[in-house]
């Protein structure tokens, strides 16, 4: 008896490997934003700081419209509020989420801060890769 549970259990282990090792081998492909990102730029290329790249739709799937629009008095027009980092701080706008307890806190910059310098603020439509300033250039030969 102990010998066929131990037979069971070691086929278990067997299945279970032989899936992992065949999830491995399956080429899975890489996530991108979606259409609907949002820029922010009002202040950002101002202070020297790269544009807010806002994943609407990473929120969206998450959240009803009203959290935001509603209950944290976004506006549905890009740039139509003014969002400073001194109000995220004060736990407004991204700030009611962005505390270091619900999402990562606003000391993680580069996080929002994402986006090509000289980005105007707008709802785009394209990918958030179009959007992203790469972490270092490779030099030109």
């Amino acid at each position: 008896m102990k010998t066929r549970i131990l037979a069971r259990i070691g086929m278990l282990g067997l299945t279970y490997l032989m899936a992992l090792l065949a999830s491995f081998l399956v080429h899975i492909a890489p996530a991108h934003a979606e259409y609907g990102d949002v820029v922010i730029n009002n202040y950002s290329d101002a202070a020297g700081m790269r544009p807010v790249v806002f994943p609407h739709w990473f929120h969206r799937v998450r959240f009803r419209c009203k959290v935001c629009h509603a209950d944290l008095g976004f506006k549905f027009q890009a740039g139509g509020n003014q969002i400073d980092m001194v109000k995220i701080i004060d736990g407004q706008y991204c700030g009611a989420c962005h505390n270091g307890e619900i999402a990562w806190s606003v000391e993680n910059c580069n996080l929002c801060h994402s986006g090509k310098p000289g980005t105007k603020t707008q709802v785009h439509e394209s990918t958030i890769q179009k959007l992203i300033q790469p972490a270092a250039a490779a030099p030109k030969k």
